[in-house]
């Protein structure tokens, strides 16, 4: 829902910072791959309950997340790209709430084994979408410059990475939070396959 708005604020800063690691031979790929192994060091940290190096290392992540993008479209948009980071992107959001239920299993277990169910159903749709999308040449006139189709919702990046924050600044809660993210989660699903169905339909 947010992240029309919120690529306009960080697209700048991150255009500029693309800019400068392309004069030093990075290339995307590679920013998706490190910025991937950051994000996984997070887990470590959840797992020991060290909740604010975590939430550093789901920020390094997701800057890099954006980098890549603006390196992309620097250096030329691929299919293989694409992939990548759309593949690693939905395994780092299942292991952030995967590191909370190993950190506090008692409390965390089922509200973050809902969760991560919640995260196949945006993903699932999001996905299958974008394949039928893409056969059909059906272009997002607010996101034209992605690998894929990038099918919006109640829940996208900008609200997931709020939803982490909330995760490591507020632990104790993380049950709570889990279960209200994890129902608007099914809403932005419900939805997607709603109106994904009768685009679909229509054409």
């Amino acid at each position: 829902m947010l992240d029309s708005f919120s690529i306009k604020v960080i697209r700048w800063p991150l255009t500029q910072s693309a800019k400068l690691l392309d004069k030093c031979g990075v290339t995307a790929n590679q920013t998706t791959i490190f910025g991937f192994v950051l994000g996984c060091l997070a887990f470590p940290a959840l797992v020991g309950e060290q909740y604010l190096q975590a939430m550093v290392f789901i920020l390094l992540n997701r800057i890099c997340d954006g980098l890549d993008g603006a390196l992309a479209r620097i250096q030329g948009i691929t299919d293989a790209g694409g992939f990548l980071d759309i593949s690693l992107d939905f395994l780092f959001y299942s292991l952030i709430p995967f590191g909370f239920i190993l950190a506090n299993p008692d409390q965390n277990a089922i509200a973050g084994a809902f969760l991560i169910f919640s995260f196949v159903g945006t993903g699932s749709s999001f996905l299958a979408f974008a394949i039928m999308a893409g056969k059909r040449g059906i272009d997002n006139p607010v996101y034209k410059n992605k690998s894929l189709y990038y099918m919006s919702g109640l829940t996208e990046g900008t609200e997931t990475i709020g939803c982490f924050i909330l995760f490591c600044l507020l632990p104790q809660y993380f049950d709570t939070i889990a279960y209200i993210f994890g129902a608007a989660c099914w809403f932005t699903t419900f939805t997607r396959i709603y109106s994904g169905f009768h685009t679909l339909n229509a054409q």
